[in-house]
């Protein structure tokens, strides 16, 4: 038993190694792919499926029978260039975006936007799913730019918010020309916030030394190790001002009739609030929004997806190994010797 439990402990170890160097093997610019996936075929199936376990025979057969004659008609209607009149041929492209601290899901979102402005036709619309509770300026100032690359292509653009849209998310939210949430989603946080703790007097305590040198007044204002001045602390604090009514104005320029005095106070509103403050459009989830789309029109998801290296199946292989492994011993309630 002692064997064996020396051996999974060096396994284990083993594991940690290859994960780390798994991470380290891992090419820089991989290419990724775009998958697509048609949300109105998948719903048709769904509505097929219920309609057979629930209709009894005689009643499916006459379905199926209006089913296909429906399609028929639908095949034929052309106009004069041949080209199908359907209203499903006009597409609606779903984007999520389920945004972290530094907004790294940019670079996804990216690759879905071009892809969509390179084989947009005319009556194509997006509607995007906007999670976030905010973040890093400069990262959700790159993500609502690329939203508005679909504004700057006349491509119509919807916001869903089922959950939280605030502060960096809201940024994202207002480059739309309507913006749909479900009645308790949060909204709003149009304010700035920033902290950091300092350790100063604990090193001073201990007598260790912090040297921290510079070129120019501000190139540090606050720091975490050195001993911060009210010069700088008031520099900080205009900097973050700015930066607010930098938010105010971009706000400002996508949806005019807001109160900004009223809604520009770092508070947050519940969807039913903030559709009468106009910081949305209509109460409404994301689901009700598509599956209303998708009985008229071609719903398409796109999700832009980096490959797996070898490197990541590796490590991906390993940290299910080591968490394997650590669930057995836990369970049995058996330390390591």
């Amino acid at each position: 038993m002692f064997f064996a439990k020396a051996v999974t402990f060096v396994a284990a170890v083993a594991a940690i190694v290859m994960i780390v160097v798994a991470a380290g093997m891992k090419p820089k610019g991989d290419k990724g792919e775009l998958k697509i996936t048609n949300l109105t075929e998948d719903l048709d199936e769904l509505k097929h499926g219920m309609k057979q376990e629930l209709l009894p025979k005689k009643a499916f057969k006459a379905y199926e029978k209006q089913r296909k004659a429906e399609q028929k008609a639908k095949e034929k209607a052309a106009d004069s260039n041949g080209k199908p009149t359907d209203k499903r041929d006009m597409r609606i492209f779903v984007l999520d975006f389920n945004g972290s601290i530094d907004a790294k899901e940019v670079s996804a979102l990216r690759e879905e936007v071009s892809a969509i402005i390179a084989i947009y036709e005319k009556g194509d619309e997006v509607i995007v799913n906007v999670e976030s509770g905010g973040g890093m300026v400069h990262g959700y100032g790159l993500a609502s730019s690329q939203l508005d690359r679909l504004r700057q292509a006349k491509i119509p653009l919807s916001i869903c918010v089922d959950k939280v849209a605030a502060s960096g998310g809201y940024m994202m939210a207002c480059v739309a020309e309507k913006i749909y949430a479900a009645p308790f989603a949060i909204v709003g946080s149009i304010g700035v916030v920033a902290q950091l703790p300092n350790f100063n007097r604990l090193l001073k305590k201990h007598e260790i030394d912090y040297e921290q040198h510079t070129a120019g007044d501000f190139k540090r204002t606050l720091t975490v190790f050195g001993e911060n001045t009210d010069e700088g602390r008031e520099k900080f604090q205009q900097e973050l001002e700015e930066t607010h009514v930098l938010f105010k104005s971009f706000i400002a320029q996508y949806r005019p009739n807001v109160d900004l005095e009223k809604v520009a106070t770092g508070e947050h509103w519940y969807g039913q609030q903030a559709i009468e403050l106009g910081l949305v459009d209509e109460i409404s989830t994301s689901d009700d929004v598509i599956m209303a789309l998708a009985k008229e029109r071609t719903v398409l998801k796109l999700k832009y997806k980096t490959r797996k290296t070898l490197a990541d199946k590796v490590a991906h292989g390993a940290s299910a190994s080591f968490s394997a492994i650590f669930d057995q011993f836990a369970s049995k309630n058996q330390p390591l010797k």
